[in-house]
């Protein structure tokens, strides 16, 4: 059953995370991103971006590497057979693009449960990083909604 008590729980910002320019164009490839922006450093410089520009969806790989520590957490009773992704919505401050140096921290924003089911739905934060590793300008905020089955119903 899921944790109701993890409403409201943060988890700090894992590990740098660059971005590279060929899993943009994988990630472009694989969600049927067309525009040249996310393939050519030419055509992306052209649009004054330093290198190739992200889909606005390539956040939700930060995303969910940061989720995982909810996700993973024992106590938290997520039991990720029984998970749905229902809904993800993004807010983005500037496109993320190869060569970024991102962290990303992620809470738990609300979970309601009704009828054997859990709607938990999480914030996660991509930052910039610092030199050192630390959050600094923000990037991107993704909120994700997963609806969990309980295993009795």
């Amino acid at each position: 059953m899921v944790n109701t008590e993890y409403a409201g729980r943060s988890y700090p910002a894992g590990p740098v995370y660059v971005v590279g320019r060929e899993k943009i164009r994988e990630f472009a490839a694989a969600v049927g991103a067309t525009h040249p922006s996310h393939v050519s450093v030419d055509s992306a410089r052209a649009l004054g971006y330093v290198d190739v520009v992200a889909p606005a969806t390539f956040a939700v790989v930060l995303a969910q590497r940061a989720e995982a520590q909810y996700v993973e957490d024992p106590e938290a009773g997520i039991d990720f057979s029984r998970v749905v992704h229902a809904d993800e919505r993004f807010s983005h401050v500037r496109p993320i693009v190869a060569g970024d140096e991102l962290v990303t921290a992620v809470s738990v924003e609300s979970i309601t449960q009704r009828g054997g089911l859990s709607m938990v739905t999480t914030c996660a934060e991509i930052y910039a990083a610092d030199g050192a590793g630390e959050p600094s300008e923000l990037i991107s905020r993704v909120y994700s909604t997963l609806a969990v089955r309980e295993a009795d119903a």
